[in-house]
């Protein structure tokens, strides 16, 4: 057997947030002439979007630098998912898009099939067409999950025209994954370079709010859902979510729950440096409903799992939030 720093780890570790630029994507978006785009900016490969630009680094699209990165930190496995830009920004292209991006991804998984696993995206703007792609992804190129933004092109995933999703999510027990693309607020939010600082967490905040008010959660309560970057700022103002619910009743009608017994229903990645963030979202959730990630490779994974550790939690929760939990909800 092979030996690698993740053999000899005390604990399962699952990377539930993993990114990879797809190089037939950035090579498409350099002959587009209007947003998404790649272009060169003082020297250096940039997706850009409005007033968001983001660099393109050699390791972006590097499988190699990614296991060395998994060896290196004792990660077993890795939820791999492509780079934004979506398909949804594709317009009609959109279906072609996912269909190269899950290929990309899955061409991957395949050389590495004990290491990595894929999530797919779907071309949300065709009903269709993102059925046929959810069903080839799951059922022929063995995805695990969906990579669902938190906007589609300025839709919200909770509008009607998308909640087959979560129906079909639940059917095939598989989880959905939130994730920012372009965020809703980035024209608010530019000045001082602070879309992904930001922007990112408001769509998070935003996107997981409008699912927990539109009552999807009663209407599927055995939805897997995560939320990265451990929910934006929601788990920080649910308490005056509650008190605008329970107390001055504003908000939906229908919820037979308060917001934090609904935010309680889904699982939150722990992508942050801060561990007394970290912290904070252990107790507010417990230990079964938080997920290791990294947001590699806008993160390294080392930094979140120095944090996670600094906070000497009890061994057994540790572990769950390292892999445990990935492993029920990923059935790996």
């Amino acid at each position: 057997m092979e030996t690698t720093a993740f053999t000899s780890s005390p604990s399962f570790i699952v990377d539930c947030q993993s990114h990879l630029f797809c190089p037939e994507h950035l090579a498409l978006m350099e002959k587009r002439d209007r947003d998404p785009i790649v272009r060169l900016r003082d020297g250096e490969r940039c997706v850009i979007m409005g007033p968001w630009q983001r660099k393109v680094l050699p390791n972006h699209s590097d499988e190699d630098a990614l296991l060395a990165d998994m060896d290196a930190n004792g990660i077993r496995w890795t939820a791999l998912s492509p780079n934004d830009p979506g398909p949804e920004w594709f317009g009609s292209d959109g279906p072609a898009v996912a269909e190269m991006l899950n290929d990309y991804i899955a061409g991957i998984v395949a050389k590495h099939p004990d290491r990595l696993f894929g999530l797919c995206v779907l071309p949300l703007q065709d009903e269709a067409a993102a059925q046929a792609e959810l069903d080839r992804c799951i059922k022929k190129l063995g995805m695990k999950g969906v990579l669902l933004y938190t906007n589609i092109a300025g839709r919200f995933p909770d509008e009607p025209q998308f909640r087959w999703l979560f129906h079909r999510a639940v059917e095939l027990d598989i989880p959905l994954l939130l994730h920012p693309p372009l965020p809703i607020t980035a024209e608010i939010v530019k000045g001082y370079e602070m879309i992904s600082t930001l922007g990112n967490m408001f769509d998070d905040t935003i996107a997981l709010t409008r699912i927990i008010l539109s009552g999807i959660l009663d209407q599927l309560p055995n939805l897997k859902l995560v939320c990265p970057h451990l929910g934006g700022t929601l788990p920080y103002i649910i308490g005056r979510m509650d008190h605008q619910v329970r107390v001055l009743k504003r908000g939906p009608k229908w919820l037979t729950r308060l917001p934090s017994e609904y935010l309680k229903m889904v699982w939150l990645d722990i992508v942050s440096p801060l561990p007394l963030a970290i912290r904070y979202a252990y107790e507010l959730m417990g230990a079964d409903r938080l997920l290791f990630a990294s947001d590699r490779p806008w993160v390294s994974p080392k930094e979140i799992l120095d944090a996670l550790r600094s906070l000497q939690l009890p061994p057994d929760d540790e572990a769950k939030i390292l892999g445990g939990n990935a492993r029920k909800i990923f059935r790996l």
